[in-house]
């Protein structure tokens, strides 16, 4: 048997707060890895998780990512939801050579020498999800977000996107996170008839404006899912309960969907994409650890050039990592895969392109 490294592993994420759900499930991602990581007979190293809970109050993240590196003798952090955390804990990160493993759907437009990003960017996410719906539903969009990065970044990449495509943006409209006062945006809604709705809103926003729509939709036909449907980024199984039947008709992309199998060599029975993500960022960073006494101290991109030519799941230049795109649409209470891309690679900065106007003019019909 080999004797085991102790490594410590910050964890950072919120146990309350407007995204409890999804720090929930990526805590479940990550505690289920180290457990396989410390019981592998294989691996020489057993991470020790050093855990902080910001509560999600955006303020606690810095100091409590510093507190991680310089008193507990971790280098490396899973942690984060919002891209707001993210960019709040960048300078601990660079002041004291600490990496953060971020394993939840950004904006894109980042790439950090400190942060592996293991979840979706937009070329895996919005793109394709906007290239499978307006040809299939039309280019009249409406896009609604919580007022932050995520929101405002999602709404201009489609703006920008839709209006390439031939198409136009009838309304966008923003909620203070936490928000659950979304009548009014439910109304301009209603009075400018879109094709389609995107939902980039998180917590309890996104609860109540998705029961709110399903109202609107069971009064209207214009809005029922099969010719008017929601469309999400960041919606996953792990939130589904608190949405109930409001949810239903949703079309969502991602990396993964329960069933369906997502990151290369990875079992296919996560909760959600988040749990999943999160899974593999501890995986991989065990992959770059093992056999490698000292390694933790690294910095990253030493770390990755180092095994840059061993098969992973992480590109050495832009941290992101190679996912399948999915697009799947909630019916009878599950996600229910569309369409499936294999082998998309990350490209935070779209260099490569996505044209909306490639998907074939088909119709779902829920």
């Amino acid at each position: 048997m080999i004797e085991k490294r102790r490594i410590p592993l910050g964890i950072l994420y919120s146990a309350s707060g407007s995204y409890a759900l999804i720090s929930q499930a990526c805590r479940v991602g990550v505690s289920s890895a180290i457990n396989a990581v410390n019981a592998d007979p294989a691996l020489d190293l057993a991470f020790v998780p050093v855990v902080r809970d910001p509560a999600g109050n955006v303020d606690l993240y810095g100091p409590m990512c510093e507190d991680i590196l310089r008193h507990s003798g971790a280098n490396h952090v899973i942690g984060c939801v919002t891209s707001w955390s993210r960019k709040e804990v960048i300078p601990t990160l660079e002041k004291h050579g600490g990496s953060l493993w971020y394993a939840v759907p950004y904006e894109g437009f980042e790439a950090s020498d400190h942060i592996v990003y293991t979840h979706a960017c937009s070329n895996q996410h919005l793109l394709p999800l906007l290239a499978f719906v307006m040809p299939r539903f039309g280019g009249r969009g409406f896009l609604a977000g919580s007022n932050y990065i995520w929101g405002w970044e999602m709404s201009r990449l489609a703006r920008e996107r839709i209006m390439q495509a031939g198409g136009v943006v009838l309304g966008e409209r923003y909620l203070p996170i936490g928000s659950v006062d979304v009548d009014r945006m439910i109304e301009e809604i209603r009075l400018a008839r879109p094709d389609f709705v995107l939902n980039s809103l998180i917590g309890p926003s996104s609860y109540a404006f998705m029961v709110a729509y399903r109202a609107l939709g069971l009064s209207d036909p214009h809005f029922a899912p099969a010719r008017c449907p929601v469309l999400s980024c960041n919606l996953t199984e792990c939130e589904l309960p608190a949405l109930g039947g409001a949810a239903e008709g949703l079309i969502a992309a991602g990396p993964y969907f329960c069933g369906a199998a997502g990151w290369p060599r990875q079992r296919c029975d996560f909760g959600s994409s988040h749990e999943a993500a999160a899974f593999a960022a501890v995986m991989e960073l065990a992959r770059l650890l093992a056999h490698r006494p000292g390694g933790e101290h690294l910095s990253l991109a030493r770390l990755l050039a180092e095994h840059s030519g061993t098969p992973g799941i992480i590109d050495v230049q832009t941290h992101h990592t190679v996912l399948p795109v999915i697009i799947a649409q909630v019916r009878g209470g599950a996600f229910h895969p569309l369409r499936r891309i294999e082998g998309v690679a990350g490209d935070p900065y779209l260099t490569r392109g996505c044209d909306v106007r490639a998907a074939p003019l088909l119709r779902v019909v829920s």
